[in-house]
């Protein structure tokens, strides 16, 4: 055992790192098991998330291990004693790294209920937005995250280097011999499968239960594949839940959306079709955008939640109510990007960002070629997000954000209140007289922080600054500005939309927690009566049943569809994506799609708000896949737009 010890001397610290690492992962999955297993404790063989994690925990500590293998194994012991200070340094920057990234899981799952992902690092992107928030409202939890990096990476500094200064020196054969050995050994850890295909992220992938899935895996590892998936964002999606031939793609997608070969006959712009309005209006009509930021239905009293807007209830009860209408993703740019411009939902960087200036449709532009103005309100720097630059060169006139507001009642993190913004949009709207106009508002006061001026509201709870006083607030800002608006001449001539971007608090025990997708959605036209819509609606549906409504037929390269004109018998769909988990939801059939995994089949039961199995559907699992592929194909081919030949 002696001999063996000292032949595996050079290797030493990268087993020390190894073990340290591992127990590190360990210790913090174990905290997140027992915190959730109210939630886990129902799924079969629940214990399998400690063996898989190892097993993805050393997929991470393999590459980890690379560099500092090499330099061991192919520099002599004197070198590596001189340089132990560095290497140490290394090991201790990455285990900091990753007591951070597991110290920061629990805020961001008890947000998102999902590790670390994509979402993550676009949020650390703005900068101004995301650490304000950070600062006023998990000022703790960014305290303990720094004193753990500091700890554990001073710890892992002292054992490091303490092991490094005691290389033993060893012969270039032996030094040789040592990497024959260890090479086969990183390369098996990394890809972690004998088979054709290394281990991913699906692999993790054991149950039905998505938070019993995000254990398996760290923080770290889960950041990692989100942005090397940013990075490949150009890439077919088809590498996460499978490919299909262009042709077929495009058949299903027209065949599910009710168009015909002979409707989209553009080769530049394959779903470029005619929608006929089935509705006569006498004038043009004005359309206003109400985007309410992070409201689900679970909060609004008139789709049986909570009785925290009692301005959208009554308001309800005067327009179009969408009772079963479902937000594509859980960003705000993703709610955008859908409502506007028909865009599905991608695990991918939103379109939106992309930087295609002029190539993206919006309803923006199609009423600005009819002779509308057009604007943005936003209480915050309208730079988040990209808005500014792509609103701007998609069909947009004009941007009004923070800047603009002068003597606001309140300011935060985010931007003014939603009062400032309304009383806003109202100056502006009455001064286009008889022109038409077309304004999308954005909000921004029911965000965390929860940060609202005082005296508005009578507190649903204490304190003051939670999320419930913040929905009250946004009601009752929104509540304010339709009680000044139908006193404006403008107002009988004008379509609102209040719809949500997304919902919020993402947890649930299924695969894609769908009744967290189910937002408020409310249509209030001049020259329509009230009205209850049940069928399963999307936010890509709401720029088709806009324009219907208004009376105006166009050309739309998109797939939405006019819900008020769609025959009673077509089912409704909504398509959801969470993170890599892609949805398609037909009726109350689910088809759910993760990366490197076969699609499952569930039936949504709005009783209990559970997914429950059901046998699959090849069919449908073809139109999911369909869905899941589309919008990257239009990306990729440049055909989120108008083609050069036609116009809006």
């Amino acid at each position: 055992m002696a001999r063996l010890q000292s032949f595996f001397s050079n290797l030493k610290p990268l087993f020390i790192f190894y073990g340290l690492s591992i127990v590190l992962f360990t210790l913090f999955r174990a905290v997140l098991f027992f915190n959730s297993f109210d939630r886990i404790n129902d799924v079969p063989h629940y214990l399998l998330i400690f063996p898989i994690g190892l097993r993805m925990d050393t997929i991470v500590v393999s590459y980890c291990l690379i560099l500092p293998a090499a330099v061991l194994l192919a520099l002599p012991a004197e070198f590596i004693k001189r340089a132990a200070g560095i290497l140490a340094l290394y090991f201790a920057v990455l285990a900091a790294i990753f007591c951070f990234m597991e110290i920061a899981t629990f805020p961001f799952m008890a947000e998102f209920d999902t590790r670390p992902d994509r979402l993550f690092i676009e949020h650390m992107v703005q900068v101004r937005e995301v650490f304000g928030m950070i600062f006023k409202g998990y000022l703790a939890n960014l305290a303990t995250g720094l004193a753990g990096m500091v700890l554990v990476g001073s710890a892992v500094f002292v054992i490091m280097r303490k092991n490094l200064r005691t290389a033993n020196p060893s012969s270039f054969s032996k030094r040789l011999l040592l990497f024959i050995i260890v090479a086969p050994l990183l390369f098996i850890g990394l890809r972690s499968s004998f088979g054709s295909r290394p281990a991913s992220i699906g692999t993790a992938a054991f149950s039905e239960n998505h938070l019993a899935n995000q254990l398996g895996i760290s923080s770290i590892y889960s950041v990692a594949y989100a942005a090397v998936k940013l990075s490949e964002s150009g890439k077919n999606s088809g590498e996460l839940y499978g490919i299909m031939d262009k042709d077929e793609l495009l058949h299903r997608i027209m065949a599910a959306n009710g168009l015909r070969p002979q409707d989209c006959t553009n080769p530049d712009s394959p779903l470029l079709h005619q929608q006929l309005s089935s509705f006569t209006v006498a004038k043009p009509l004005n359309l206003v955008i109400i985007l309410e930021e992070s409201m689900g239905a679970e909060h609004v009293g008139c789709l049986g939640g909570l009785p925290l807007t009692p301005n959208i209830d009554r308001l309800s009860r005067q327009g179009i109510l969408f009772k079963n209408l479902y937000c594509t993703g859980t960003r705000t740019i993703r709610g955008i990007e859908a409502i506007i411009a028909g865009i599905l939902p991608t695990p991918a960087e939103s379109v939106l960002k992309s930087g295609l200036a002029g190539k993206i449709f919006t309803i923006a532009g199609v009423l600005k070629n009819r002779g509308s103005s057009t604007a943005f309100f936003y209480g915050g720097k309208s730079t988040f997000d990209n808005m500014r630059a792509c609103f701007r060169s998609n069909g947009f006139d004009t941007i009004y954000d923070q800047d603009d507001f002068k003597n606001p009642v309140f300011t935060g993190t985010w931007g003014v209140s939603d009062e400032d913004l309304f009383e806003k949009a109202n100056e502006v709207f009455k001064s286009h007289g008889d022109k038409p106009f077309f304004a999308l508002v954005l909000t921004t006061s029911n965000h965390d922080p929860y940060e609202f001026p005082d005296g508005r509201i009578e507190l649903y709870e204490q304190p003051k600054a939670t999320r419930f006083n913040n929905i009250k607030y946004a009601d009752f800002a929104l509540g304010k500005f339709f009680e000044v608006a139908q006193k404006e001449a403008y107002y009988k001539n004008t379509v609102f939309l209040v719809i949500a971007d997304h919902s919020t608090r993402l947890r649930g025990r299924d695969l894609i927690p769908v009744e967290k997708f189910h937002i408020p959605a409310l249509i209030l036209a001049p020259h329509l009566p009230p009205l209850v819509i049940e069928k399963i609606v999307s936010q890509i549906d709401m720029t088709p049943t806009l324009l219907d409504i208004m009376g105006i037929s166009a050309d739309l390269p998109i797939i939405g569809r006019p819900i008020l004109s769609l025959p009673e018998q077509v089912p409704g769909r909504a398509v959801l994506q969470y993170g890599t988990t892609h949805a398609l939801m037909v009726g109350t059939t689910v088809i759910v799609q993760q990366p490197d995994k076969q699609p499952a089949q569930f039936i949504y039961s709005d009783a209990d708000k559970r997914l429950h199995p059901a046998p699959l559907d090849p069919e449908l699992a073809g139109d999911a896949l369909a869905y899941s592929l589309l919008p990257d194909y239009l990306q990729r081919h440049k055909q989120t737009g108008f083609p050069d030949s036609a116009g809006q």
